[in-house]
């Protein structure tokens, strides 16, 4: 368990590469200096933002394999959480991040254009509105209730579509409430950056309608 922000830089830093670490440090420096401005992450984070918002993004990655081929899709992203700090992490591949907030999809803008983050940008849209397309993972955190989530995303999965949602303590109780096709798709993970919190991990098309 990541239990302070030394021991979350160090689970960071052997998770990518110097240069995207350094990356990393920058986007800190300006995701603190723009709390300043905005309500960016809560103000019982500041002193722990490794640990409560990169590490916690970061040991996403644990469960997307190297190979990956695809877009990532990133619900709901906020202040970048997980999508920039994946983005930077793995290169390789392509991130797209939807976010309806005005003024947090400036924010990202900024960021993405100043980083040079070239596998990576933002939609300002609700994702309701976003065209469809196949994408090899999907994260969300804090988007919406777990059933609205799953069937207002499983347009843009397909049966190798990896979905990883962040979880408070509830994240065993939200899987078991899904129906039966959908619930048999996803299990929970542990976090490892809260001994409150956990992952659904789940991999599939989930199927879509009314719940039994």
């Amino acid at each position: 368990m990541i239990e302070n922000e030394e021991q979350a830089r160090e689970f960071v830093a052997e998770r990518c590469s110097a240069e995207s670490f350094d990356l990393l440090d920058w986007f800190v420096t300006e995701l603190l200096a723009g709390a300043e401005n905005q309500n960016l992450i809560s103000r019982s984070t500041i002193d722990c933002v490794w640990q409560r918002h990169i590490a916690d993004s970061a040991q996403l990655l644990d469960h997307v394999p190297r190979g990956t081929a695809g877009v990532w899709l990133d619900l709901g992203t906020g202040a970048g959480f997980p999508g920039i700090i994946t983005a930077i992490m793995r290169p390789e591949i392509p991130h797209l991040l939807v976010e309806s907030r005005k003024r947090r999809v400036a924010w990202l803008e900024r960021v993405i254009e100043l980083s040079s983050l070239d596998n990576c940008s933002v939609l300002g849209s609700r994702l309701q509105l976003v065209e469809s397309f196949h994408a090899a993972v999907i994260s969300a955190r804090a988007f919406a209730p777990l059933p609205d989530l799953i069937n207002l995303s499983a347009r843009f999965s397909t049966e190798r579509t990896i979905w990883l949602l962040p979880k408070g303590r509830s994240a065993e109780q939200e899987r078991d409430e899904l129906d039966s096709p959908q619930r048999k798709m996803f299990h929970v993970k542990q976090s490892l950056t809260s001994r409150d919190a956990a992952i659904l991990v789940g991999k599939g098309r989930p199927k879509v309608g009314r719940r039994t």
